[in-house]
């Protein structure tokens, strides 16, 4: 059974059967014998038999849910003919027909359910007849009784379908939350790797390439001066530290840009990624593109958060992501043929601390960081394209 909010529900409306099933049957065996009927022996043996049966339920419900439907029809046929048994026997046995009902419309399809329902109602209306006569209240009776049983039988299949899908609902949200958390995860590490990286070419890097630039000014403008020696070891030794200093930017920048670089690292997240969501995506990147590894590690993650945005709100097509450089600037453009918006509604609500476009956000101020411009452009029903522009330092 599934566990849900509905299981007390199901679990009560299930022991209600099962005791009203053993409450009638007993019932029939003590009639039987406060009657003195002949076949009260044989009565008693019947319902016995018959809650026996009943009893092998749960079996061969197991065995139904496992693929073996035939165990359950041969369950049901049995009880069914052990139920026809007693009310040939005894009239008070076809009170069982109201527990019947429910078993008919649970283990059979929906529409053989409704036919068994019918079939079962008119036996118990004739067997009242033959044993008691005709009446009105023996006719109206169970007839009422059949038309309850299919109004319950389909509210708790509702009920166990709106538990199933909630079931299921629940298991994704707990599989996408923890997705979520992973992802997140990931994208703080890789920030907080690119902020390292980032600080440390604006701060070390830039630093020791100043010193050994001033040392190498010192060196050539006296070249005979005593010290020299010691200015020449100097620059070697800044040299060296910015050489390490570099390597640990590359280290600290995504895997997928220093065993690949930029254009390979976009196409691959264009044919496998991008694809898989069923966006098609051109990006239009040269191969070898050289830019500082920072600069490269703020574009990569720029483009993957624009692509984000297109895939989850854009209802776009295709896309194109290209990066255009020159001597002194680099510009990167992410265009798609989506439904667009309305970048004046989009920026009032920022400014007012209303918006929920926080990748958006995040990239305006990864932008900012670097001393660029970014620039959105827009309109409902028109695409969107996205353009940055920063300036190439190493």
């Amino acid at each position: 059974m599934i566990h849900t909010a509905l299981t007390p529900v199901f679990i009560g409306l299930r022991t209600s059967l099962h005791v009203l099933v053993a409450t009638l049957t007993a019932l029939v065996a003590v009639r039987a014998i406060v009657l003195g009927l002949d076949t009260a022996v044989v009565i008693v043996a019947l319902s016995v038999l018959l809650l026996a049966t009943y009893a092998l339920g749960g079996t061969v419900a197991r065995l139904g849910r496992s693929g073996r439907k035939g165990h359950a029809w041969a369950w049901l046929v049995a009880l069914c003919a052990e139920w026809l048994a007693l009310v040939w026997l005894i009239p008070d046995a076809a009170y069982l027909v109201f527990p019947l009902f429910f078993l008919l419309l649970h283990v059979l399809p929906p529409l053989w359910g409704s036919v068994g329902v019918l079939a079962a109602t008119s036996l118990a209306i004739v067997a009242l007849g033959l044993h008691t006569g005709f009446t009105a209240g023996g006719v109206i009776g169970p007839l009422v009784g059949a038309a309850v049983a299919i109004v319950i039988a389909r509210g708790y299949h509702a009920l166990a379908r709106e538990a199933a899908e909630r079931e299921a609902l629940m298991t994704e949200l707990v599989a996408t939350r923890s997705q979520l958390a992973a992802t997140e995860h990931e994208a703080g590490v890789l920030a907080e790797r690119a902020r390292l990286a980032r600080e440390i070419h604006d701060t070390v890097a830039q630093g020791l390439s100043s010193i050994q630039l001033l040392l190498h000014a010192a060196e050539r403008a006296a070249p005979d001066a005593a010290g020299v020696e010691h200015i020449r070891l100097a620059r070697e030794t800044a040299g060296a530290n910015l050489a390490d200093t570099r390597r640990f930017i590359r280290e600290l920048a995504p895997p997928a840009l220093i065993e690949q670089g930029m254009g390979p690292a976009l196409r691959r997240l264009a044919d496998g990624q991008w694809l898989s969501e069923g966006l098609e995506v051109r990006v239009l990147v040269a191969d070898a593109l050289v830019l500082p590894m920072h600069i490269q590690t703020a574009l990569l993650r720029i483009a993957q958060g624009a692509m984000a945005n297109v895939l989850q709100h854009a209802d776009a097509h295709t896309a194109t992501i290209s990066i255009e450089l020159d001597s002194e600037r680099v510009r990167l453009t992410v265009a798609d043929d989506g439904r667009g918006f309305d970048t004046t509604a989009v920026a009032t609500s920022t400014a007012l601390g209303t918006s929920d476009s926080f990748g958006l956000t995040a990239t305006r101020e990864r932008v900012d960081q670097l001393g660029g411009v970014l620039t959105i452009t827009s309109r409902p029903g028109g695409g969107t394209t996205l353009t940055v522009d920063l300036v190439v330092e190493d």
